[in-house]
This record gives C-alpha cells, sequence and structure tokens, in this order.
C-alpha cells in the first residue's frame, strides 16, 4: 500500500526543493537550515511501519474509491453547514497519498510555518553560529523530527494543509491541498471491519469540512501563520531559555515514568511557557477546537440516509483508543495528541451549543473575521461567545 497514488509523491516532491544545508556549507537560505528538511522526510520515510498489503488492483480501486468519496462529501458539506463556499469548490486540490508523501507534505507546511521564528532566532545568534555548527544542527533536528512524522505517519487518516501553496516552488493551489493517506483509512476500516465504502465516506466528509472552513474564511490562513510565528518566535526567541525549560521538562517526563504517571495535557508544553507563550497556545488551542469540533459536527450530522453504517462505524472508531498499548498512550500524551482528541470534544460541544441557541446561520458567524473567533473560555462556555456575537 505504500505506494499509493503513484503521482502524488512526484507531485509533492516538485513542491520543495532542497533546504537543508550542503556540503560545502549553509544552504543560502541560512534560517531554513536550521531544520534539515529533507533528512526529516527521508528519515520518516525510512521508518514510516509498512501499510496493509495490498495488490496493485487492490490499491488502485482504493485510490478511486477515496477521490470518488471525496467528491461526493463535498454536497453534504455544503447542505449541512449552509456555507456557499462548498457549493463550488476549486481552489484545493485533493491528493490521496501514501505515508511517506504524508510525511513530505507535513515537511514543506512546517518550513513555511516556521521560517519566521528560525530567521529571528539566526538573526538572535548572528556571529556565533558558524555554517557547520548550522549543518551539524539541522540534521539532529531533522532526524529528530522525520521520527516523530513517522510515528505519526501511520495514525493520520487525513489531513488540510492551508499552508501548501506558500512552499518554496509549489504547485499548489491557492488554497492549498487535501490530503487523504489511504494505508491508514484501510489500515483502521479493516481493524473495526466496517463497509470500506461507508467509512470512506465517513472521514472524507470531516476532511472536507476543513477543506471548506478555511475556503468560507480566506483569512484564516494567515491569521494561523501570524499565531503560529508569535507563538513559535517567543519558543525560539531565546534559545538559552528554551534549552533549561527542554531540561526541566525532559527531567519531569523521567520523574513522571519512574512513578508510572502518564504526561498530562503535553507533558513538553506546560512546561515550555511564560505567560506570553500561555496566551498565544490559548488562542491556536481554541483556533484548533474550533475547526475540529466543526468538522466533528458536520461527520456526525450524517444519518443512515448517507453513510448505512454510521452507527456502526460511530461506536466501533470511538471505543479503539481503549486498546493502545501502554507506550503507544504515552507517546500520543507526550505529543500532544490526547489534546487534540480533547479538541474534537471541547469543540463539538461549542459548536452544537452555538446552533441549538443561533441556528448555523448564527455560528456561521464566526467565519466572518478573526474577532469572531472564539477565546479558549468561550469553547467551554459558549453563552460567552453568543453574548458577544448578540446572538
Amino acid at each position: 500500500m505504500e505506494s499509493t497514488a503513484r503521482e502524488s509523491a512526484s507531485t509533492l516532491s516538485s513542491a520543495a526543493q532542497s533546504n537543508g544545508a550542503q556540503s560545502n556549507g549553509v544552504h543560502p537560505d541560512q534560517a531554513q537550515a536550521l531544520i534539515n528538511w529533507d533528512l526529516a522526510a527521508s528519515t520518516a520515510a525510512r521508518l514510516a511501519p509498512a501499510g496493509p498489503v495490498l495488490d496493485e488492483k487492490a490499491i488502485g480501486e482504493a485510490v478511486d474509491s477515496l477521490r470518488r468519496l471525496a467528491d461526493a462529501s463535498v454536497p453534504h458539506v455544503h447542505e449541512i453547514t449552509g456555507l456557499e463556499a462548498a457549493r463550488d469548490l476549486r481552489d484545493s486540490s485533493v491528493l490521496v497519498v501514501d505515508r511517506a508523501s504524508w510525511a513530505k507534505a507535513n515537511t514543506q507546511s512546517f518550513a513555511v510555518m516556521l521560517k519566521p521564528a528560525m530567521q529571528k532566532m539566526l538573526d538572535s545568534r548572528r556571529g556565533s553560529l558558524s555554517p557547520s555548527a548550522a549543518s551539524v544542527s539541522g540534521a539532529i533536528t531533522g532526524s529528530q523530527l522525520g521520527a516523530v512524522l513517522a510515528f505519526l505517519s501511520s495514525k493520520v487518516l487525513g489531513q488540510y494543509d492551508p499552508f501548501a501553496a506558500l512552499a518554496e516552488n509549489s504547485t499548489a493551489p491557492a488554497g492549498g491541498r487535501l490530503l487523504l493517506v489511504a494505508p491508514n483509512i484501510v489500515s483502521v476500516e479493516r481493524e473495526l471491519n466496517v463497509t470500506p465504502e461507508d467509512f470512506r465516506l465517513w472521514v472524507c466528509l470531516h476532511e472536507q469540512t476543513h477543506r471548506v472552513q478555511f475556503a468560507a474564511a480566506p483569512w484564516l490562513r494567515h491569521h494561523m501563520l501570524e499565531q503560529i510565528d508569535n507563538l513559535s518566535g517567543h519558543l525560539l526567541g531565546n534559545v538559552d531559555s528554551l534549552m533549561e525549560r527542554a531540561s526541566a521538562a525532559a527531567r519531569s517526563l523521567k520523574d513522571r515514568s519512574a512513578t508510572g504517571d502518564a504526561p498530562r495535557r503535553g507533558a513538553i508544553l506546560d512546561l515550555l511557557q511564560d505567560p506570553e507563550e500561555k496566551a498565544a497556545i490559548s488562542h491556536l488551542t481554541a483556533v484548533m477546537s474550533l475547526l475540529e469540533g466543526h468538522a466533528n459536527v458536520v461527520m456526525d450530522a450524517v444519518d443512515a440516509s448517507i453513510v448505512p453504517s454510521v452507527k456502526t462505524i460511530r461506536q466501533r472508531f470511538n471505543d479503539r483508543g481503549k486498546d493502545r498499548g501502554v507506550v503507544e498512550k504515552f507517546i500520543r500524551s507526550l505529543l500532544g495528541l490526547d489534546a487534540k482528541m480533547r479538541q474534537y470534544s471541547d469543540g463539538a460541544r461549542f459548536v452544537r451549543a452555538v446552533v441549538d441557541v443561533a441556528g448555523m446561520d448564527g455560528f456561521n458567524k464566526v467565519w466572518e473575521s478573526a474577532d469572531h473567533l472564539p477565546t479558549e473560555p468561550e469553547i467551554h462556555d459558549a453563552k460567552l461567545w453568543l453574548e458577544r456575537m448578540g446572538l
């Protein structure tokens, strides 16, 4: 299954050239050389677990099925959300990819998101970071990032990437691209023993909702980049302080492991924050909770007339997390994936509470401007947002 969507690999690889360190010194774009993105992608491809075994015919059928169901899901998203952006969605593309291509795509997006912060970090250490030191640092960081992406590459079913068009030499449409990770979708539908056609449509409904969100709020892409730049600038602005806090995080994780305690919401995130970082993380948490919760509400709004076995899928999908091993649970918690799952439920409660009072039209005010985005307290108490919006 790792050869899924054969055209995707060439599409993704053409969207990013070498950003890593060169053998004769630092890449001309020195800020990007602080992380060897090519090494991160190749490491992820090498370490990613093998996908389900399928012959070429089955691979082709799975790819064709996902493309068809991705298209079929958009009218349902339009009907449920009432967002006109879903009526004729052409600003972005849909790619069916394997795990390695998903990892490659994420290195490209990370490069876009982190470039301003990397430049600030480089400026702060101007004269103290030699080309050889940058090369070594970039290789180490690239390898570490690749290992994380390898783990995640077998967990993600789909992902909307709003930043793809901003990557160097990108050929992606202005609106970005939706990635459907075929081996993972096939693996989970087999694990749950559910009808493939139904499960794939169910997944596509969630992922296409993200695509519609950014089409309905074209300002959202740059707003998120600004917020990520703000947060990463705080985290990376003082390298010495960052290293001290990272050491504290490592000691804490060691202590928790020794006592058998699992990390809380992002053991690392909790330790790598000053007041300004907490405010930045709070805003991003609220935005991500909104996006994920809204997509879940759309996915759960379908009934058996659209996805015949939807009740079975929901039940089995929600129960599958109970079977994870101790090591995987620890890694998921460490990387903040458990916090992401809470974003799904917290955001969904917010969306449902708003829709119950103001209807979907009232809720859709959230896409009009950044000022209408809910705060983290409002995510947990929708009445606060409704009052602020005069609804």
